[in-house]
């Protein structure tokens, strides 16, 4: 079995269902029965004929039979629509930099007075109690016993842990 790609520039072919007709054309040619038949229906004399009622239902088929002529591949009520988008949108785009609109506001934004007291707790520089004489001889010498595991490890954010693990006899 051959397979063939498909491009994607051929992926918006609309299918057509009937004859030559598209989707969207056969909507086109619907419409018009289903707004008559609601005219029939609801609009005075009430489920009798009207010369009114069938002016507006051939001015109506009119109108969706002219919107469904297929021109280089897009029915003219696609036409359309580009058009109106194309002609809705701003003619002219103005760029001020010195507009607010979506900036953030970083004025606004002052630091509370518990934030600057942890900051300026974080920056001074912390004391290291000196050890005694006893206490620095005691953890020196574990610090060489092989059995004592010794582990200096670097955290993400570039703290420094050190492992001791001693190992009772």
């Amino acid at each position: 079995m051959k397979a063939t790609v498909v491009p994607a520039q051929v992926t918006t072919v609309e299918d057509r269902i009937m004859g030559n007709l598209g989707f969207s054309q056969l909507v086109l040619f619907i419409i018009p029965v289903f707004v008559g038949a609601g005219f029939f229906i609801l609009l005075p004399p009430l489920m009798h004929g009207s010369l009114y009622k069938y002016i507006v239902i051939v001015c109506l088929s009119i109108i969706s039979g002219v919107l469904a002529i297929r021109i280089k591949g897009k029915i003219i009520l696609l036409w359309l629509v580009t058009i109106m988008r194309y002609n809705l949108r701003p003619k002219y785009y103005l760029f001020n930099k010195n507009v607010i609109a979506y900036r953030e506001d970083y004025r606004s934004h002052q630091p509370e007075a518990q934030e600057i007291e942890k900051e300026s707790i974080a920056k001074q520089p912390r004391t290291i109690p000196k050890l005694a004489f006893h206490e620095a001889a005691q953890i020196l010498a574990t610090i060489d016993k092989p059995e004592s595991n010794l582990r200096f490890e670097m955290t993400k954010k570039g703290g420094l842990h050190v492992r001791l693990t001693e190992v009772e006899d």
